[in-house]
């Protein structure tokens, strides 16, 4: 370029892209290259719901901070989600109450280690090694996406309502990112938890009059894997059930974030164990750490000092 620019040869720019052309090529070509099919349905709401209508409309080139700023608290303002991570008392409550349910490990398994949704439900006995006390990450369940299949228009605008429905992308594939493919260590309950649950899953297996062996983990009564939208109103069924206040199955994985944090974790380390593949994901949960350790500090409190009262009272 320096020497088109002394040649006077440089070729003048062409025109600025907007921030919606630029989106729509960046969640089309450039982020199906680095992240899971689940990720990518993920970025293309967020594309056409949020950013486009939001700021799609601004040259790229004009773009400014102050724009941003303004439109993320509009969206704040409209009541958009802010995460806010379950404390120890509600995730002992969870876990008593998932104490009841069938593939109640699945849900330690989120609220302990952290795994995303598709990652729990791809999960296969060949990636648990319980005698090592630890699990491999390497394969993720993709939400089902659907192209029309009719040869004369059906009338269904979405195409996963259409009669003759083809789905156009895999059950499974193996995590895309080294970050994403990691081996996830195990405390001693969880392994009891996980024995305990295949001992379960193999009187099941037994029992029923019909099962389809894919060796998963957690699979639904048949050994099939569960839908995504099942395992989601499972998940709600269970914060009601144990009278924890309402929110996202995501919300999981940001408490075991958060809690590994707290404890102390480094950085590196929550990272691995999490399948992040950048400092800035982990700064996304730092925020939320003060205010939770400070819960925890009260908890703390209460129970030693509470004890150390009552056996003062008794020696008295």
């Amino acid at each position: 370029m320096e020497k088109q620019r002394e040649a006077k040869k440089v070729r003048k720019p062409g025109k600025a892209w907007t921030a919606k052309t630029w989106l729509t090529h960046w969640v089309e070509n450039v982020a199906p290259l680095a992240v899971s099919d689940n990720t990518v349905v993920g970025h293309r709401f967020a594309v056409r719901k949020h950013l486009i209508p939001g700021l799609g409309a601004h040259r790229l080139d004009r773009l400014k901070p102050e724009h941003i700023e303004i439109f993320y608290a509009k969206m704040q303002a409209n009541g958009d989600y802010e995460v806010e991570p379950y404390s120890v008392q509600e995730v002992k409550r969870l876990l008593s109450a998932a104490e009841k349910h069938r593939n109640s490990a699945r849900w330690a398994v989120a609220l302990a280690l952290g795994l995303r949704q598709g990652e729990v439900l791809g999960l296969e006995w060949d990636d648990v090694d319980l005698e090592g006390g630890f699990l491999l990450v390497r394969r993720s369940r993709h939400r089902p996406q659907y192209a029309h299949g009719c040869a004369e228009p059906c009338g269904r605008k979405a195409a996963g309502y259409c009669p003759q429905r083809r789905r156009t992308n895999p059950e499974l594939s193996t995590t895309k990112s080294r970050a994403g493919r990691r081996a996830v260590g195990l405390p001693d309950q969880l392994l009891d938890l996980l024995r305990n649950h295949l001992k379960g899953q193999e009187k099941e297996r037994a029992a029923a009059k019909r099962w389809q062996e894919n060796r998963l983990v957690f699979p639904d009564e048949q050994g099939r894997s569960p839908s995504h939208r099942r395992d989601w109103a499972e998940w709600k069924d269970l914060l009601a059930e144990a009278n924890v206040r309402d929110g996202r199955l995501h919300d999981a994985r940001h408490t075991a974030a958060t809690v590994l944090l707290i404890l102390g974790v480094p950085e590196r380390a929550v990272m691995g164990l999490m399948g992040w593949s950048t400092t800035a994901m982990a700064a996304r949960y730092q925020h939320m750490v003060d205010g939770v350790r400070s819960s925890i500090a009260g908890q703390v409190d209460a129970l030693i000092w509470a004890a150390d009262d009552a056996a003062g009272d008794g020696a008295d």
